[in-house]
């Protein structure tokens, strides 16, 4: 008897676990490259290679190097700022969650990887202003519109009385950024210890309660 031709195999949809692996080695290239040799110093080919994979394969999950660097960016602070630290958790007290989303964002701002990459906008804004643009909408812009929204929880449930909580979100990163990271993007200052950290952080965090006032529970009967 002659054997019954096999029917083809269907395609494997897009999302199989192969490809993303090879698309989280792609991103995880891309957040070591593009903080240590800059935006125009890091090529897709070098990103190929250091991720095991083939240039077809990167371009194949990310259109151009634009779309790239700004994934990048967003895995980066996903890694150290993740999207559910905004989320309310009724078994934490308000406060107590905000100053842990505080002292995310501040150890986020001042990691290598970060000041390496802000230092490269700064040069890059003189020649080409797209690529802090980019950065922009990827990552502060993101992260700020994240904490408006947990600010705004926080006066929905009395916690604070912010009028503006989008202004106050700026407010807030802008004062945990401080004179420190200042000094770091001048590279004239030794990064803080554990306990200068923790008192920055309490302190700012306190500063910041203190304008937007804390409302107290009202006493039940």
């Amino acid at each position: 008897m002659t054997a019954m031709p096999r029917a083809a195999r269907p395609p494997t949809p897009p999302g199989r676990p192969k490809d993303l692996e090879k698309r989280a080695a792609i991103l995880e290239a891309a957040k070591l490259l593009f903080p240590e040799r800059g935006y125009e110093g890091t090529s897709m080919d070098a990103i190929a290679q250091a991720a095991g994979v083939s240039k077809l394969t990167v371009y194949s999950h990310f259109q151009d190097k634009d779309t790239l660097f700004v994934e990048a960016v967003k895995a980066k602070c996903e890694d150290l700022l993740p999207s559910d630290l905004f989320l309310k958790r009724t078994a934490e007290p308000w406060e107590r969650q905000l100053h842990r989303i505080a002292q995310a964002f501040f150890r986020l701002i001042n990691s290598d990887e970060a000041i390496a990459v802000a230092r490269v906008l700064a040069r890059q804004m003189s020649e080409d202003a797209h690529l802090p643009r980019l950065f922009w909408e990827a990552g502060p812009k993101r992260t700020q519109e994240a904490l408006a929204g947990f600010l705004r929880a926080g006066v929905q449930s009395g916690a604070v009385d912010i009028p503006d909580c989008d202004l106050a979100a700026s407010q807030l990163c802008a004062l945990l950024k401080g004179e420190h990271h200042a000094r770091l993007m001048c590279g004239c200052q030794e990064r803080l210890d554990a306990e200068q950290e923790r008192r920055h952080i309490e302190a700012t965090v306190d500063l910041f309660l203190r304008a937007y006032g804390r409302r107290t529970a009202p006493a039940h009967a």
